[in-house]
């Protein structure tokens, strides 16, 4: 995967420190787990990876800025996917977003997230 993917990984988690506990945690892994399994991915599906997180990252960035202005009642963060979305996402893709459906819908479940290993000098 290109260099900037990096950069747009260590942006998307800085975003995420402005999100609710819970999401960030559940948003955190899941960003960690989908950089780390297109680590190897060709030319074509990262880029098409990368263009995705950076629609992602942007979105979230304008949420972020709605909410510190108070823009918005009630702060929702994400958005609806269109059944056209849908209908181009392969059956894994579909299998993830169910997973995370459970995960984020599950009744007052608490989110942890171990820490990556610690650097020791």
């Amino acid at each position: 995967m290109p260099g900037g993917a990096r950069g747009l990984y260590r942006r998307i988690l800085l975003l995420h420190r402005a999100l609710p506990p819970a999401l960030r945690a559940l948003g955190d892994r899941y960003v960690k787990e989908e950089f780390r399994k297109h680590k190897a991915a060709g030319p074509a599906e990262a880029q098409r990876f990368l263009r995705e997180w950076e629609n992602y990252a942007a979105l979230i960035q304008q949420q972020i800025n709605e909410d510190k202005q108070n823009l918005r009642e009630k702060t929702v963060y994400g958005i609806q996917l269109t059944e056209e979305k849908l209908n181009d996402f392969r059956d894994e893709q579909i299998g993830q977003l169910k997973e995370l459906m459970d995960e984020a819908t599950k009744p007052n479940k608490k989110i942890t997230v171990s820490k990556d290993s610690e650097h020791k000098n």
